[in-house]
């Protein structure tokens, strides 16, 4: 098996579990959440925002660097274009994330019940509507790395 391939592979496998958990989290995670009452809704969406701000660094970087590595590694060849389109679209998919989602999840990750702010609700409706412009981007980023392992 070649290098090329395993990357491929590597970055198929990486960039999909990812778009699916944000995926996930968007249609299906957080309108459950919205449903809930008040308090439960506030604390949860906190207790999700410790929990995937933990872990969505180190996979959104991994994955920008699987990606990247493949573009190299079909760089000449009919995968590269997909391939550095797909670098480019997850580089600004980490760039919002860092820019404006991470600044709101920094904030909403320690409100509870009783202590958060009376704009609570607006800041969390921002939060998503940054997040659907996200998925989008990794989707169509997580498209292009399917094309391009399949092109390898």
């Amino acid at each position: 098996m070649s290098m090329e391939t395993v990357f491929a592979v590597l970055a198929v496998t990486v960039v999909g579990l990812m778009v699916g958990v944000e995926f996930s989290v968007a249609f299906v995670i957080n309108p459950i959440l919205r449903a809930l009452p008040l308090e439960a809704c506030i604390e949860a969406r906190a207790h999700g925002g410790r929990m995937l701000g933990r872990v969505m660094p180190f996979w959104y970087f991994g994955s920008l660097v699987l990606i990247a590595v493949l573009a190299i590694l079909t760089w000449g060849g009919p995968a590269a274009t997909a391939g550095v389109i797909a670098v480019v679209l997850m580089a600004a998919s980490v760039v919002l994330s860092i820019a404006l989602l991470v600044p709101l999840n920094n904030r909403g990750k320690h409100w509870t019940a009783e202590n958060h702010p009376a704009d609570w609700r607006e800041l969390q409706q921002r939060w998503d509507r940054l997040h659907y412009l996200r998925v989008a981007v990794i989707v169509a980023a997580f498209i292009l790395v399917a094309v391009a392992a399949t092109t390898v």
